[in-house]
């Protein structure tokens, strides 16, 4: 496993991601990082500053002849999604994420590599330490807590920035140019169930699991149509009809498609064969159902130690009805660009914790009045099963620009070193172009990044050609700024 990642080229971004890798900074654990940062500002000579919503501010003045250039503001977010498989012992508090090199890729051992957004935030510090490059005006702004409701972004003050142009470094397909994205609402919802002793006799508890689902971010790889485990989970459930609910367990993040969830269920110890062979057809049926896109789906039951209480039967089955009834997945796609999901929802979560049971919801448009729509839509479902609902985190998405004239200087760099046009779209996440355009709208915005598969899951990994060709993009972008 060859894990030295400073051997890679363009040297300094790869210096600065193996130092980010070696800092745990998951979301709303990102003191260390943004430590570090402030110390590479000191040891630099860099004026720096902290804002109050823990997001850390860099400005460098232009280099010789560049003066006349309009003032670029590079932006990346410091926090990273904590996934693991469920078979690694890991603390994303305390440990180093654990990248190595793999043939034409990067990733880590067992969890999220930190892709997203650390090789933006390295490509950020490699500018800022090279004095060799020629810019005009330039200001970092590195962004807190954008995993988990982008809250640096919404921190963010006006009258902080100058400059006139804004690259987003947070895309993950080298080639493209994005120019817009969606906004999004998180729907959370709650209920507090009634409980009741377990039954002492004639029932046996079954462990119902559903794993090996692929996962993945619920904006960019939404399009996929993979299997959300959640609602597997819900749907063999209701199949076996009849049981007694324990617990339930299933997703994580709110913008991480569920890859696993279980329940714990009491079952008629005359009804265990049954369930048991529902469990297996539902199995084989979910297997050809995602054949081409999922390849590892596993719904299994296993008999396990009998729970101290179940909750009652009506909060039950009102719990799953919910879940099998709330819709997820893409919802429309997009008229106006090919290929573009234009609203979606991803049933992020559901857990109990023998008290109540919390459910979460991500939903993305961009078209505010299709995202209040499906909200509602979801809220009524939920509601409809006794919950109580908040929604909660709105923010609009941004609006594509095609006059834009760092695009049109964008498209000359691109075409200048490679030969080619890349592509301008949009994308169906929520990227903090949006938040950060509301407070600074004269803002002229980019999104572009090198190519990262499967952000927000253990299988994440960074193409390491695509990162020499995005910062040499960048370089050549900062070069050939418009002038003032």
């Amino acid at each position: 496993m060859d894990k030295n990642l400073t051997a890679l080229n363009p040297a300094l971004v790869w210096k600065h991601f193996a130092e980010i890798c070696n800092i745990p900074h998951p979301s709303h654990s990102e003191d260390k990082i943004r430590q570090y940062l402030v110390d590479f500002a000191v040891a630099h000579n860099i004026e720096h500053s902290v804002d109050e919503a823990g997001n850390v501010y860099m400005t460098k003045p232009a280099t010789a002849g560049m003066e006349d250039r309009k003032g670029i503001v590079l932006q990346a977010h410091m926090d990273m999604v904590p996934q693991k498989n469920n078979d690694k012992e890991f603390d994303f508090i305390n440990d180093p994420i654990e990248a190595y090199i793999d043939g034409e890729w990067v990733t880590a051992n067992g969890t999220t590599l930190g892709a997203d957004n650390g090789i933006g935030v390295a490509a950020i510090l490699a500018i800022f330490e090279d004095d060799s490059v020629a810019h005009g005006p330039i200001e970092g702004l590195i962004t807190a807590t954008e995993e988990t409701g982008m809250d640096g972004a919404f921190g963010l003050k006006g009258g902080l920035l100058k400059g006139d142009i804004l690259l987003n470094l947070d895309s993950e397909t080298e080639g493209e140019l994005y120019v817009g994205c969606a906004g999004g609402t998180d729907v959370n919802a709650e209920k507090v169930c009634a409980w009741e002793a377990a039954p002492a006799d004639g029932y046996q508890a079954l462990e119902i699991a559903v794993k090996g689902c692929k996962g993945g971010h619920s904006g960019i790889q939404i399009i996929c149509q993979r299997a959300n485990a959640n609602k597997l989970l819900a749907r063999v459930l209701r199949k076996i009809g009849e049981w007694k609910l324990a617990s339930i367990d299933g997703g994580g993040l709110r913008n991480a498609i569920p890859r696993e969830a279980t329940a714990v269920v009491m079952v008629e110890q005359s009804k265990v064969a049954e369930a048991l062979k529902v469990v297996a057809e539902f199995e084989q049926a979910v297997v050809a159902e995602f054949a081409g896109i999922e390849d590892s789906i596993s719904v299994k039951a296993a008999e396990v130690a009998a729970p101290a209480q179940v909750m009652c039967a009506e909060d039950a089955w009102k719990l799953v009805c919910a879940l099998v009834g709330c819709p997820d997945g893409v919802d429309k796609m997009s008229m106006a660009m090919e290929g573009l999901v234009q609203t979606s929802n991803n049933m992020a979560r559901v857990v109990s914790d023998g008290e109540k049971v919390k459910m979460q919801t991500l939903v993305r448009s961009s078209v505010r009045s299709e995202k209040e729509a499906l909200a509602d839509s979801i809220k009524a479902v939920l509601e409809m099963a006794g919950f109580e609902v908040v929604l909660s985190g709105s923010y609009d998405g941004w609006n594509p620009n095609m006059q834009s004239p760092i695009l049109k200087a964008m498209l000359e760099s691109y075409e200048a070193l490679y030969g080619k046009c890349p592509a301008v779209t949009a994308i169906h996440a929520g990227l903090e172009c949006g938040i950060i355009g509301s407070n600074y709208p004269g803002l002229d915005m980019i999104s572009f990044g090198p190519t990262i598969c499967y952000p927000h899951s253990p299988d994440e990994k960074v193409e390491i050609a695509s990162v020499a060709k995005f910062y040499d993009f960048l370089l050549h972008t900062l070069k050939n700024a418009p002038k003032k």
